[in-house]
């Protein structure tokens, strides 16, 4: 008698929305899969929201449901079309109304980046952007959800993780670099977002004078250590910043090609 295979169950069978002739998200060759290409510098993702395409418009009605409804799992996506989750590459700040929301699933998405209005979620318990492979960090403002416990997260899509140890974006490190420029339309590719308007840390307004950027890798729950990008107002409220995660680069830092990190699965 033969032995009958066993089968598995596929978790994730109904958050990836419906499908059709078009891909639901565009490819990334952002990170390394080789050890030869692990020092290749990296940049943020350049691509600014279209807030006219339909899929962005389709999503700002989908939270205003689930604010009004005080649902506990979102799961937006599988209300969109293929054509339609391609065309968002973030969340709108209107996240920060889905305080009722304890699952916020995200699988397979086109993200690029999360706002960090994402912080106001404080019921969240359960964070699932898994398989979106273009969402290589995440704002510190994640750690304002105090029951944060469960992620599911492709940590090989993230800058630093612990297998490739890919190179973290090269941020501005010197106080002021930011000065003169307006923080409400900046250019995602040079600063991870479209803008900055609060301290990640002490959530006062940020000028472009005293802006400090930093990276920082954190346990957000109870599985994943998350690269998490730091929008500062002061040298205190960097100074203000938990310590790293365990095995991570062990201070906030600025990333870039000179960066020395831990030995990695490949060392």
């Amino acid at each position: 008698m033969s032995e009958q295979p066993q089968v598995f169950s596929n978790r994730w069978a109904g958050a990836a929305g419906p499908g059709d002739q078009d891909a639901p998200r565009e490819q990334c060759a952002c990170l390394p899969r080789s050890s030869t290409a692990r020092n290749r510098p990296t940049r943020f993702h350049a691509e600014r929201q279209d807030t006219t395409a339909p899929g962005w418009l389709r999503l700002l009605e989908l939270i205003e449901e689930a604010a009004a409804d005080g649902r506990e799992v979102f799961s937006p996506l599988v209300e969109l079309t293929a054509p339609e989750r391609r065309q968002v590459v973030t969340l709108p700040p209107t996240v920060a109304r889905l305080t009722a929301v304890r699952h916020l699933v995200l699988y397979g998405s086109n993200l690029v980046r999360l706002p960090p209005e994402i912080g106001a979620m404080t019921s969240l318990e359960e964070f699932t952007p898994y398989t979106s492979h273009r969402l290589h960090w995440f704002p510190y403002e994640l750690t304002r959800c105090p029951a944060l416990r469960r992620s599911t997260v492709s940590t090989r899509a993230l800058y630093g993780n612990e297998k490739y140890r890919a190179q973290f974006p090269g941020l501005r490190a010197a106080p002021g670099a930011a000065a003169g420029l307006d923080l409400a339309d900046l250019d995602p590719g040079v600063w991870g977002a479209a803008a900055i308007r609060t301290c990640s840390v002490c959530d006062r307004p940020v000028d472009g004078a005293n802006l400090r950027q930093v990276w920082i890798s954190r346990w957000t729950s109870g599985a994943d250590v998350l690269p998490l990008l730091v929008n500062a107002c002061s040298a205190e409220c960097v100074d203000a910043l938990p310590a790293p995660a365990e095995g991570y680069v062990p201070v906030p830092h600025t990333g870039g090609p000179g960066l020395v990190q831990p030995a990695s699965d490949w060392d």
